[in-house]
């Protein structure tokens, strides 16, 4: 009885103290989950393009044997004025048109044109589209008084999503920034982050994984994220000379449907059907910029197979998913780091099941051998 009570207090006093240092392990990353939450996508963003930038790093370096530290700037000043200039020449040409229209509508002098008679064959919308057009093109003052509550959850929705695009700008430009320092100790951070992999395995199948991962989201970052922007970039500048109506739009659906693997022919389609609906240019123009949207949106088409065959073996589908997952979770950020993360994590995951499976064939063919020695 003895030896039962004293068993007892000593798997009553381990019980106690792992549940504290569980509990209080529980609590710290708790705490720091918390703290390190809001911060988590602009993180991952950088870290995806500081893998995709490490070669150009190294490339300045060789050509111009600077430091790691100016290199890294350069890139970062690079990135942000790439994205900062159109950002700021876009967002004052919106503002200067919302300004200019509203103090029309205020002046009575706000003019709505037309439609033409090609837009009641469009599909599915045609009709209706072009008796709410014509509406609007005849008093256009009665036409906003009358459709109060959809004109304001229209424009609700409008300022919502140009909010939410800005946010999404001005975070890509923060993770320009953090990715320029991150690249800065890049082989610090390397040596770091092989030793995380290798203390959840072992010395030699760490540091394989530890390549692959950086292989794969930096094939992907390059070959699915940066071609796409290639071709939104190729796309919107295409649809911007021939003068198409809601050419801003259309270039950032273009850059959602090629992340997703969606064929950005449709988008040019659509394009094509709006630059002929119009009145304002010739047969020979429109011809002209359809064959180029064709084309331009055929960009990727001829550049992915260049990128992406050199030993990125992730379906399509897993790219697919983790955009459109990394979408309703994160927004626009949310697609590409979804997009990066979830092939890394398949490749990682599908070479783990080809080493398991490895060691298993190699144990059982040892045995094999021991049993016909025996």
């Amino acid at each position: 009885m003895k030896n039962n009570e004293e068993l007892e207090t000593i798997i009553s006093k381990a019980f106690t103290k792992s549940l504290i240092r569980f509990s209080t392990l529980a609590f710290i990353i708790l705490v720091c989950s918390w703290a390190f939450l809001p911060f988590l996508p602009i993180l991952l963003w950088a870290l995806v393009l500081a893998i995709a930038l490490y070669p150009v790093r190294l490339f300045i370096e060789k050509k111009t044997s600077w430091t790691a530290a100016r290199s890294s700037t350069i890139i970062a000043l690079f990135g942000v004025l790439i994205l900062g200039i159109p950002t700021a020449l876009i967002g004052n040409a919106f503002a200067t048109n919302v300004l200019l229209a509203f103090d029309a509508y205020e002046a009575g002098t706000l003019v709505v044109p037309a439609p033409t008679e090609s837009v009641r064959d469009w599909p599915i919308i045609g009709a209706n589209l072009y008796e709410v057009w014509q509406e609007a093109a005849t008093d256009f003052a009665s036409f906003v008084q009358q459709r109060q509550p959809q004109i304001k959850g229209l424009l609700n929705w409008f300022v919502e999503t140009a909010s939410g695009a800005a946010k999404s700008v001005f975070l890509l430009i923060g993770a320009i920034i953090i990715a320029g320092i991150m690249l800065a100790w890049a082989q610090p951070a390397t040596l770091s982050i092989k030793k995380i992999f290798i203390s959840f395995s072992d010395e030699k199948r760490g540091e394989e994984l530890h390549k692959l991962t950086t292989a794969t989201i930096r094939q992907v970052a390059i070959g699915i994220i940066g071609i796409a922007f290639l071709t939104a970039m190729v796309f919107g500048l295409t649809v911007n000379f021939a003068s198409v109506p809601a050419a801003p739009l259309l270039t950032i659906v273009a850059l959602v449907f090629a992340i997703c693997q969606i064929p950005v022919t449709l988008v040019a389609i659509v394009a094509s059907v709006l630059l002929w609906s119009g009145n304002d240019t010739s047969t020979l123009h429109n011809t002209i910029f359809t064959i180029l949207m064709i084309a331009a949106s055929l960009t990727d088409n001829f550049l992915k197979p260049l990128v992406l065959g050199r030993g990125l073996a992730v379906p399509m589908p897993i790219v697919l998913i983790g955009a459109i997952g990394g979408m309703m979770s994160g927004g626009i950020l949310g697609m590409f780091i979804g997009a990066a993360f979830l092939a890394a994590g398949y490749q990682v995951f599908m070479a783990w099941v080809a080493s398991e499976n490895d060691d298993i064939v190699e144990a059982a063919t040892s045995e094999s051998k021991q049993h016909i020695e025996e």
